[in-house]
């Protein structure tokens, strides 16, 4: 009662919101009704994709079943250095699905003061320096700038321009590690190594000497036992969220790896308890960094249906990725039957194979939600929701255990 006061404070607010719900309303009733109470939809062997290259951006039906299939009957070609995202192997798999092609650019990488010309579409400096096949360390820093001056600079476009670390030999405690440092100085490099000097121990050089390559420093404690363990540096993981990709699409924007890092115990001679004493990362861990989609363009017939299931709109996105997974939005389709939807539903199902949009298995589990569970699609999507409230607890949940396992 207080919303409807409220709407009618605001006329401009409530006479779109009431306008929009009621043709929602009428398109479920109107479509229910001429389907007899089971809608149809479109043919799941054929999808809209969009097609973003050189600036132009093409929408076309196909039954091609990967990106890299679509793009070759596209006539769009794929040269050296262009990155196509998602991979030419990923499968489509719903309407509106968005492919984009992102042409190689020219970029100079300066690297101790030596150019190397490369064309690359690489989304980051480490990865466009991968792509020109030179080898960093996890410790080198790169860093992606513009070109200011063409004249004196003699580069177009962009620059990477990489700045290397030193190779330093550390003998921390009687072992002999081998790292790279951006550090200045010893005293720099005990920080960047989270290496924290206890009352006793000694460090040569001395602090305040400046580090050139492969110089030895030396870090000591005498008169106690010290015991060391190496151990994984996890990679960290980075998610960017990209409007220009499908919900439900991941790609790869730069490859990571693992550090290693070394743990430095002191232990007593008496009772042979273990200190923690020191944790030196030998060599850091790269971020891997994913692009994950977020453009949602659901098509009418698939809204309405969901909509007459009873889910909720902002629950649509993790429904149709799903769906169109599982079955391809086939509500006849039986499990291990690949490339179409069969016109009829089967008149005996084994019990051993998935059946209908969520491929329950049984299928006839889905029988307690209404006596047309084989061929309605409202029927199947409600024992969905059914299986993911038990299961999963919401559709964001079933989606993200999908994503990390390919299976619900």
């Amino acid at each position: 009662m207080h919303v409807v006061k409220r709407a009618a404070r605001h006329p401009f607010v409530a006479v779109p919101f009431v306008t929009i719900s009621v043709l929602l309303l009428l398109s479920v009733i109107g479509i229910l009704v001429f389907s007899g109470g089971k809608p149809q939809l479109r043919d799941t062997s054929t999808h809209v994709v969009i097609i973003n290259h050189d600036d132009i951006e093409r929408s076309l039906p196909t039954r091609e079943k990967t990106v890299g299939d679509i793009l070759k009957r596209a006539e769009v070609q794929i040269h050296e250095g262009d990155v196509v995202e998602p991979s030419l192997d990923t499968e489509v798999f719903s309407d509106n699905f968005r492919i984009n092609v992102y042409r190689a650019v020219p970029v100079t990488i300066v690297d101790h003061g030596k150019k190397t010309f490369a064309f690359t579409a690489a989304k980051t400096p480490r990865s466009i320096v991968k792509q020109a096949n030179i080898e960093v360390y996890p410790e080198d820093r790169l860093d992606l700038l513009p070109v200011q001056n063409f004249l004196v600079e003699g580069s177009i476009g962009e620059r990477v321009v990489v700045k290397r670390a030193t190779a330093v030999n550390l003998n921390l405690y009687g072992t002999q590690l081998n790292l790279r440092t951006q550090a200045e100085t010893v005293a720099d490099l005990l920080k960047e190594k989270n290496i924290k000097l206890e009352p006793g121990d000694t460090v040569q050089p001395v602090a305040s000497a400046k580090l050139t390559s492969n110089d030895q420093v030396f870090v000591l404690r005498g008169g106690i036992k010290i015991e060391f363990a190496e151990e994984e540096v996890a990679m960290p993981r980075q998610i960017v969220e990209d409007g220009s990709l499908s919900f439900g699409t991941q790609v790869l924007r730069q490859q990571g790896t693992t550090g290693r890092r070394l743990v430095t115990y002191q232990v007593d001679a008496n009772t042979g308890e273990k200190k923690k004493i020191q944790e030196v990362t030998i060599v850091e861990a790269v971020p891997h960094i994913i692009a994950r989609g977020k453009a949602v363009q659901i098509p009418d017939d698939k809204q309405v249906v969901m909509a007459a299931a009873g889910i909720a709109p902002s629950d649509y996105p993790y429904v149709d990725f799903i769906l169109s997974h599982e079955s391809g939005w086939c509500p006849t389709k039986l499990q291990g039957q690949i490339g179409y939807c069969p016109p009829y539903a089967p008149e005996s199902l084994p019990n051993h194979l998935g059946y209908g949009l969520g491929q329950a298995t049984p299928g006839s589990k889905m029988s307690s939600f209404g006596a047309d569970w084989k061929t309605n699609p409202i029927t199947q999507i409600k024992w969905a929701t059914s299986y993911v409230n038990g299961r999963y607890k919401s559709w964001e949940a079933a989606y993200n255990f999908w994503q990390n396992n390919h299976w619900w």
